[in-house]
């Protein structure tokens, strides 16, 4: 799908290659097909080869840990608190028995309370995290030990995109986390075009704040799902049925 100068806006997607291609599916089935969609990741995903820690519950907060956790240490006989239903799925997928906490990091502390059996947690994460979780849990007396397991590689916004996005006549960009708005704020720092932003959080949006956008809505729940009713009430109704 690509950009039209036309009434519609044009939505900017900048989450890694996959995520982002999940995200347009979602956007064409609660919008339509016509709405124009550009996938231009602003990141990608770049395991790491980190040395695991014997544990027998393992947290995720992210989808993008559970691929390169599982290649350097098996899931069978392991539990995964995560963050989100696609976070949870991701590790059920990889052979985890699941715990699945809602909102942000900071939703997964009374589940972890609550259903911990005992003996130390391992959290697979990024090399960038919004919520010291494990800091939170060994506070609690959980003995929790961090694992890096992937890094988010900045990719430079290529000029068919920036091209594409001068013919728009109006841009709307999801923001999924602060990383993501620090990179759209850095790729499009000299661009004077209109743009509107549905952010994930107040915190995202506050970052975005240097792109100037005529409109900014705050997702109400901080997953896919709040970010795309957030998208739906910048640019209107999804479509019928």
């Amino acid at each position: 799908m690509t950009a039209q100068s036309d009434t519609r806006p044009t939505i900017l997607l900048t989450r890694p290659e996959a995520a982002s291609r999940r995200c347009a599916a979602e956007i064409a089935a609660r919008f339509g097909e016509d709405l124009p969609v550009l996938i231009a990741p602003l990141m990608e995903i770049v395991a790491l080869p980190a040395e695991i820690p014997p544990a027998r519950e393992v947290i995720f907060t992210s989808q993008n840990a559970v691929a390169p956790f599982v290649a350097r240490s098996p899931a069978a006989g392991r539990r995964a608190y995560c963050v989100g239903g696609k976070t949870a799925a991701a590790a059920r997928r990889a052979g985890f028995e699941t715990l699945e906490g809602q909102g942000d990091a900071r939703g997964l502390l009374p589940l972890i309370r609550a259903q911990h059996r005992g003996g130390g947690l391992v959290h697979a994460r990024g090399e960038e995290v919004a919520v010291p979780l494990a800091d939170l849990l060994n506070s609690a007396e959980i003995e929790t030990k961090e694992v890096v397991v992937y890094r988010q590689q900045a990719c430079a916004l290529e000029p068919a995109i920036r091209a594409q996005l001068a013919r728009a006549g109006l841009v709307v960009a999801p923001l999924f986390s602060p990383r993501s708005a620090d990179r759209l704020v850095q790729e499009l720092g000299d661009w004077r075009g209109r743009i509107w932003v549905a952010a994930i959080s107040a915190t995202v949006a506050e970052r975005a704040g240097p792109l100037r956008p005529e409109r900014l809505e705050v997702a109400e729940r901080p997953d896919l799902r709040g970010v795309l009713e957030a998208l739906t009430r910048l640019i209107g109704p999804a479509k019928a049925g």
